[in-house]
């Protein structure tokens, strides 16, 4: 055994092209039977896998927690050196190998219940769509004929309001004041024209005339104050 480690050293180093297969495998693969191989007669100074330096080593990936790497490792360091020859240059070994880890098993279960989760989400949200098409013709009608007539009410009343408002204001009150006045003496002015032309008599004439000249200075009073109010 020591002779067949002692001849590895002898051996001339690989060529470009033996080394090519292995080009696939990430640098912690390739570093890591080295130092997780387990001990053989020898090893220990004659072994060709031990001619690297620590500081050669490339460090391990900063998304491998210590808990996942130390898995890995139990793992790997039960196996022999012809397995470990094997993981390195069979890539369907390597490949089963990987599957064959907890935590890529864990990894791909992950994935696949994502990935009917996903699928069912997808499943429900199609079954969905006729749903939500009628719900969207609904709005539409909704928009198109109910919506328009209680707009086309609402603008009727706010009209109603607006003309509510603007009767019922002190300028329009005093104005229609004013023109009943208006009204009032000119009704007074043809009652003394008729009283003139004798076509009443006296006293009809004082009696209607009375009756007229009340009304007009009740609303000339009526008209006063409310004038005085407002611009005071």
């Amino acid at each position: 055994m020591f002779k067949f480690w002692g001849s590895q050293e002898q051996q001339p180093q690989p060529r470009p092209q033996d080394g090519s297969p292995q080009s696939w495998y990430p640098p912690s693969v390739l570093s890591s039977p080295s130092s997780s191989r387990p001990g053989t007669p020898g090893s220990s100074s004659s072994s060709s896998f031990s001619s690297h330096r620590p500081t050669d080593r490339p460090q391990s990936p900063s998304h491998v927690s210590p808990a996942e790497a130390a898995g890995i490792i139990a793992v790997v360091k039960d196996k022999s050196v012809d397995e470990l020859r094997k993981l390195l240059s069979d890539k369907d070994a390597y490949h089963q190998f990987l599957l064959s880890l907890d935590q890529v098993k864990i990894q791909n279960n992950l994935r696949d219940e994502l990935r009917k989760e996903t699928l069912q989400l997808a499943r429900e949200n199609l079954e969905k769509e006729p749903r939500i098409m009628e719900l969207r013709n609904q709005c539409r009608i909704i928009r198109t004929t109910e919506l328009a007539a209680a707009q086309e009410k609402l603008n009727e009343l706010e009209r109603q309001k607006e003309e509510s408002l603007k009767f019922y204001s002190p300028a329009s009150l005093l104005q229609r004041l004013q023109e009943a006045m208006n009204k009032t003496e000119e009704e007074s002015e043809n009652l003394h024209r008729q009283l003139l032309d004798r076509e009443i008599d006296v006293g009809a004439f004082v009696q209607k005339y009375k009756k007229l000249r009340t009304t007009y200075h009740k609303r000339a009073l009526i008209h006063l104050a409310a004038k005085t109010s407002s611009t005071g």
